[in-house]
């Protein structure tokens, strides 16, 4: 596969609105993050993604955009973008921007042309449907609960919204829209981004006629999931291929995808050779397993056996074909710690020995902002404590499906997307220093244990680890197997156990055991050298294999090891 200039990379997620507030109104801005690109250079990122932080009446929190040309004053300006490109530049961090396509605000001008005149040429950017016998004109849910139809006053029409009422869907089957969307990405990658996530794009391509186009009804609700739309709709690729020649390739620009729900046929083409569409997609394998048509308050915990085989899963499909985009958690999943590692075995090895999985796996690693601390899942007590809108649709969900108040906010507690989208806790300073002012949602109440300050001092620190290991990746001896390198599972069906070799122009193994026992190895190479260990290592914990063959190895609980073989 051809090498770009991505590859070697690390990639760290920014929740604008909860990074860094410099103003004292409570919300994160640009400005606090460009006083922090220096902490972000220690930590070897060079790409940086920020969430959405455009004109947006934030109904979905900036996912539902108002206008894709100007940053909304509540983050800062386009000037302070453009600083904040430029400052990166300086350290060798490229900035890139969340692209949200499927959708728009309701409060965008396209929008508001489109409700005066639904007939008229800004209609047809939308899906504006008859309604059918007096009602909706399909029983498709929106995935965050409800109808995805919402009614045109004063009229019988309806537009198509798959997410929030206030984000409705944009019609890419009309090449006018499309121009728009191609002349924005373009207009934005002249200016020096270096490129974009893109979200929720495996639904811009819908199925056709809309109405009475009804699926089985699977919940009480007599509602079906629009998913379903996935994986009927041909022809999406028509759309990636046209987006991709038009806008990423010019510009030599890095593209990540969010996909969900793909056929497996299509795992060949979304990424990999040079004609993939994306430069690379995120892997959400994992967070996929134990999930439930019926809702969150029916998915299972996700084991540690379970969380390695999708891992593994995922270096099987994509091979040596492309770069997947590892992740343990973004800003629409619970923290990652929380969700993989038994709350009764969290610890600061057992964050340490998470990171070294991911960041090992062979593919572009993503850390979204905090997990290098090692932040936690918050906890909240009553609904209306709940910020996300998706928890809120769950909590119902929950609550319609016989659960109490108190197990309903306890799945709302494991799966909500505010435990990522807490404020960073920099320090134990009120309000983690955050900011001077109120938060817009509230701080982990574990900050003053869990913090950055605290961890810069702290050699032994999860933060500190994470240096160690994220400047493994351009490290000048094992940076190339780690980033080009072989994969290939060790002992993959050992219990509790997750092991694989990185085969490159130089041969390592990494060894994890993902348990609270010790756990004896024994492999056939000689080992070279330890690279890197979560644990301080006993000396007599390496030792020759009987005979003088090969060497056995005795793990600590939870413990990561990244060794050289000879």
């Amino acid at each position: 596969m051809k090498k770009t200039w991505w590859q070697g990379k690390i990639a760290y997620q920014i929740y604008p609105k909860s990074f860094l507030d410099t103003t004292g109104n409570g919300i994160g801005d640009i400005r606090g993050i460009i006083s922090k690109l220096d902490y972000l250079k220690k930590l070897h990122v060079g790409i940086l993604w920020l969430s959405p932080c455009f004109l947006s009446p934030l109904a979905d929190e900036g996912y539902d955009i108002a206008d894709y040309y100007r940053i909304d004053p509540r983050f800062g300006s386009n000037e302070d973008l453009f600083t904040l490109v430029e400052e990166g530049k300086k350290r060798g961090i490229s900035v890139i921007l969340d692209l949200v396509v499927n959708h728009c605000s309701d409060e965008h001008e396209w929008f508001q042309a489109a409700l005066a005149d639904p007939e008229g040429p800004y209609g047809k950017y939308f899906y504006i449907e008859e309604g059918v016998d007096g009602h909706a004109p399909n029983n498709w849910r929106s995935y965050f609960g409800g109808s995805v139809w919402e009614p045109i006053p004063g009229t019988n029409k309806y537009y198509l919204h798959l997410f929030h009422k206030k984000q409705p869907d944009l019609n890419w089957e009309n090449p006018r829209l499309r121009e728009e969307i191609y002349k924005m990405i373009n207009w934005w990658l002249d200016r020096g981004i270096a490129g974009f996530r893109i979200d929720a794009i495996m639904n811009i391509k819908k199925v056709f006629p809309l109405a009475g186009h009804d699926y089985p009804v699977d919940r009480e609700d007599g509602l079906s999931s629009c998913a379903q739309m996935i994986q009927e709709a041909r022809g999406i690729g028509d759309f990636f291929r046209e987006m991709r020649d038009r806008c990423f390739v010019p510009h030599d620009a890095f593209a990540v995808a969010e996909v969900f729900d793909e056929r497996p046929e299509q795992a060949s083409v979304l990424i990999g050779s040079e004609d993939g569409y994306f430069s690379s997609m995120f892997d959400f394998q994992a967070n996929c397993v134990g999930r439930s048509d019926k809702g969150w308050y029916d998915g299972k915990p996700v084991g540690p056996d379970q969380y390695r085989d999708a891992c593994y899963q995922t270096q099987k499909i994509i091979g040596k074909r492309g770069f997947i985009s590892t992740i343990i958690e973004n800003h629409d999943e619970p923290r990652g710690v929380s969700r993989y590692i038994p709350a009764e075995e969290l610890s600061d090895r057992s964050k340490k020995f998470l990171g070294t999985m991911q960041l090992m796996l062979r593919g572009l690693p993503f850390i979204y902002q905090g997990q290098e601390i090692g932040m936690e899942n918050t906890h909240v007590d009553t609904p209306d404590q709940i910020s996300d809108i998706s928890a809120r649709d769950e909590y119902r969900v929950a609550r319609e499906a016989g659960l109490s108040q108190d197990e309903a906010m306890a799945v709302v507690n494991r799966m909500s997307r505010d435990n990522a989208r807490t404020p960073v806790q920099w320090s134990d300073a009120p309000q983690a220093g955050f900011t001077s002012g109120k938060p817009w949602l509230a701080v982990n109440p574990n900050y003053k244990k869990i913090n950055v300050a605290a961890q810069e001092k702290d050699p032994d620190s999860v933060l500190n680890y994470y240096r160690r290991l994220t400047a493994l990746r351009s490290d000048p001896v094992y940076g190339d197997s780690i980033v080009h390198g072989d994969f290939d599972p060790f002992m993959p069906e050992e219990p509790r156990f997750m092991s694989f070799y990185r085969r490159g122009d130089k041969k390592l193994l990494v060894l994890g055991n993902f348990s609270m026992n010790e756990k004896k190895v024994r492999i056939s190479d000689q080992v070279k050298k330890v690279i890197l260990s979560n644990v301080n290592s006993d000396p007599g914990q390496i030792r020759p294999g009987q005979g003088g063959e090969g060497t056995e190895i005795s793990l600590a609980p939870y413990q990561a090891l990244i060794l050289e073989l000879a």
